[in-house]
């Protein structure tokens, strides 16, 4: 049986249907008789006009609730008396309420939603529990006679039910057939059009709201973006590579390329002429440096079809980029075409749009139905084998750096996909750095936003091609997931900060995920697009959480039980700096070693392929399996003790790849855990963290009265931070 993790905690009341159908003078549907997609119920062999006394009544709610809209956004259509189904146990249940579409979101309006009484103690400020931002929309299916038909373009006959799936996997079900006919029409064709039909970039309320909205950001943001020459030659001085790299200008005015960066990383010895001449493609890019001083590099590859004189002066150009970064015996270059040896951009949305299936769920039937062949249809999907292809190509390059001290150059099309992929991961695992907060949120600035992944693109803001969509930047937070939930004390955020990170993505207020590259988010800041902007628009950025959460909320995106990285003594720190890089890799930790032999045991081998069938042990004992050099780097590495400052190697054997819970069953209440999951606990973990620390300011104010008569030894204050460290410890097991 599938186990979930609760979202933050909603409080809502359910209610029933009504006694009576208002518009066609009809009973009202019985419980399971509109199960979009669940088996037919036997009809019953009388009518009953009348509802059972157990049940309550609710009637429609007579007074004005009006939509919150925030600046820049406009009501375009509205529907009232529309009944809101609450799918959780197969039967009819419900609110009535008004549907309503704007320029930015689809939201249903309650009685609840005109007062705070039942407003859940953490919420997103900006969307709230049944709102639907434009972009959040996947599909709409009208129910005709029970039967489901998918919506797109003019109707001409409009549909009892609609249900609209949204990318964060939530799932809507209004009942219409109370409603007037003109407002049926008015509103089906409004939700279809501006969330289903292409539309401008220009016409995304990302413009809207920055012409509108206050600039009134507090600007304690300690993201690095990335914009600037400066940000790029810290991040060198950091990473020490700025001894064989340096940060170019050659792109100002982007007269390179449209596709690269303002300001870009490439090793000394390329000149700003290379650059200009071949458009930045073949030019080797610097992502990050290791502390033995090999490279993380991209390079976005040259076209296919070329002359025979282009490819012969491209041939020697690359030969000689090349021999100036390889240096046998004292470096080496490894080059990676990530286009031969990862899924395809295609497979991947294929693996994505299949195993999605399996968690948009109608109801409770639909939801038993799988749970008897889950594991079947999960493995079918192939969506957690690309995910431990990825993690297990990031450990390969994290092997070329550490252990082989070898430069490693990952090749792709345009070098803004998988690139992003596992530059990104190969970070995560090896710099401690980007496991803070701030740190990962650069890393995303630096390799996603700025280094050109065609969020508008990937995501299908503007609905005008399904071919360039695929789910990349998912991917990437899926594999960071795996290590966050196996390592949780080596990471500053949370799982919970990867789910609403993911839901950020179709949040247009923010510019961070919505344009293709730098260029073009400059050009429309500009107000070049919109002639009758006079000034530049204020993009917000998705890293500046305030704008979502208040401070209570915020505390769930920290992990409150982070090894935060003890600061080194300055006395000591020249006489310990080569000792410290030299034990990177080495954990502290204990850890419970791994097999050689990856998840099946000799003593359990029979056993467990009898337990999960042979179509499980197939997929566990992939014949893609590490080469030797890698597989004793890796078995070497999980037999020691974890360093949580130090390197990170996921565990990739079989089931260690497991289903990001949070994200994908929270809006399944069949499949929560009793007690709210992690979310529960964290919230303990937190109470508990305020009165530890309000004790902490009573006794040291106590000392400083007792005039340091009696001062608390620093073994003390040790001692009672370890008790409480095992007091969190025992709330998770």
């Amino acid at each position: 049986m599938r186990l979930g993790v609760a979202a933050l905690p909603r409080d809502r009341s359910f209610r029933c249907l009504p006694a009576r159908d208002e518009r066609w003078g009809a009973p009202p549907p019985r419980a399971g008789a509109m199960l979009g997609g669940g088996a037919r119920a036997a009809k019953p062999s009388f009518v009953s006009y009348i509802s059972p006394e157990e049940i309550h009544i609710k009637e429609p709610i007579e007074k004005e609730v009006n939509p919150h809209l925030l600046p820049g956004e406009l009501l375009l259509c509205e529907a009232s008396t529309v009944y809101k189904y609450v799918q959780e146990d197969g039967s009819n249940r419900g609110t009535y309420g008004k549907l309503v579409c704007t320029n930015f979101k689809i939201s249903f309006l309650d009685d609840d939603s005109a007062s705070d009484d039942n407003e859940p103690q953490f919420k997103n400020k900006i969307v709230g529990e049944n709102d639907i931002t434009l972009q959040c929309v996947d599909q709409i299916y009208g129910v005709y006679d029970e039967k489901k038909k998918l919506l797109t373009g003019q109707l001409r006959k409009y549909p009892e039910k609609l249900i609209i799936y949204c990318k964060d996997l939530r799932v809507f079900n209004f009942c219409l057939r109370y409603t007037k006919e003109e407002e049926v029409k008015r509103i089906v064709s409004g939700i279809v059009h501006h969330s289903q039909t292409p539309k401008l970039l220009k016409r995304l309320f990302l413009f809207s709201y920055a012409s509108a909205a206050p600039n009134n950001t507090d600007g304690r943001n300690q993201t690095v973006m990335f914009e600037t020459l400066e940000d790029w030659r810290d991040e060198l001085e950091r990473t020490k590579g700025n001894v064989k790299y340096k940060a170019v200008t050659t792109n100002e005015g982007y007269r390179v390329s449209e596709k690269l960066p303002l300001y870009f990383v490439v090793p000394i010895c390329i000149s700003e002429e290379s650059i200009l001449k071949y458009e930045g493609r073949g030019i080797p890019i610097w992502c990050w440096s290791c502390h033995n001083g090999a490279a993380l590099l991209k390079m976005s590859a040259f076209p296919k079809e070329q002359d025979d004189s282009t490819s012969q002066m491209q041939k020697a150009f690359l030969d000689g980029i090349y021999k100036t970064i390889s240096k046998p015996p004292y470096e080496l270059l490894k080059m990676d075409d990530l286009s031969s040896s990862l899924p395809s951009l295609q497979d991947i949305q294929t693996a994505y749009t299949r195993f999605k299936q399996l968690f948009l769920i109608d109801n409770s039937t639909d939801f038993w139905a799988t749970d008897v062949k889950w594991f079947s249809l999960l493995e079918s999907t192939n969506w957690l084998e690309i995910i431990r292809r990825v993690l297990k190509k990031a450990i390969e390059v994290a092997e070329c750096l550490e252990i082989q001290h070898t430069n490693v150059l990952l090749i792709e099309e345009s070098a803004t996909d998988l690139c992003c992929v596992i530059s990104s991961l190969v970070q995560v695992m090896m710099d401690s750095y980007s496991r803070t907060k701030s740190g990962f949120q650069s890393l995303i600035q630096k390799e996603w936003v700025i280094g050109g992944h065609g969020f508008l693109d990937r995501c299908n803001h503007l609905h005008k091609s399904e071919k360039e969509e695929a789910p990349v930047f998912l991917l990437l937070l899926n594999c960071v997931w795996q290590l966050v939930q196996q390592y949780p004390p080596a990471f500053e955020f949370t799982e919970t900060y990867l789910t609403v990170l993911s839901d950020s993505l179709y949040v247009p207020i923010f510019s961070t995920f919505f344009f293709n590259s730098q260029h073009q988010r400059d050009t429309n800041k500009s107000g070049e697009c919109l002639k009758t902007q006079s000034g530049p628009f204020r993009f917000l950025t998705v890293w500046d959480w305030s704008v979502q959460f208040d401070p209570k909320a915020l505390a769930f995106l920290n992990n409150p039980l982070y090894a935060e990285k003890p600061k080194p003594d300055r006395s000591q720190r020249k006489t310990a700096r080569f000792k410290h890089q030299r034990q990177l890799s080495l954990p502290l930790t204990p850890a419970k070693p791994s097999t050689k032999r990856g998840f099946f045991r000799e003593e359990t081998d029979h056993l467990i392929k009898n337990i999960l069938g042979k179509r499980i042990g197939k997929f566990i004992n992939s014949s893609d399996e590490p080469p030797n050099s890698l597989r004793e780097f890796y078995d070497s590495w999980h037999s020691k003790p974890v360093d949580y400052h130090g390197l990170l190697l996921p565990r990739i054997d079989g089931p260690e790849i497991k289903v990001w819970a949070q994200r994908y069953l929270r809006w399944i209440p069949e499949a929560q855990l009793h007690g709210g999951g992690t979310i529960a606990t964290a919230a303990k973990i937190l109470d508990l963290m305020e009165e530890v620390q309000s004790l902490q300011v009573k006794m040291d104010e106590e000392h400083s009265l007792s005039n340091q008569l009696y001062p608390l030894a620093p073994g003390k204050t040790w001692k009672m931070k370890m008790t409480w460290s095992r007091g969190m410890m025992n709330l998770l097991i």
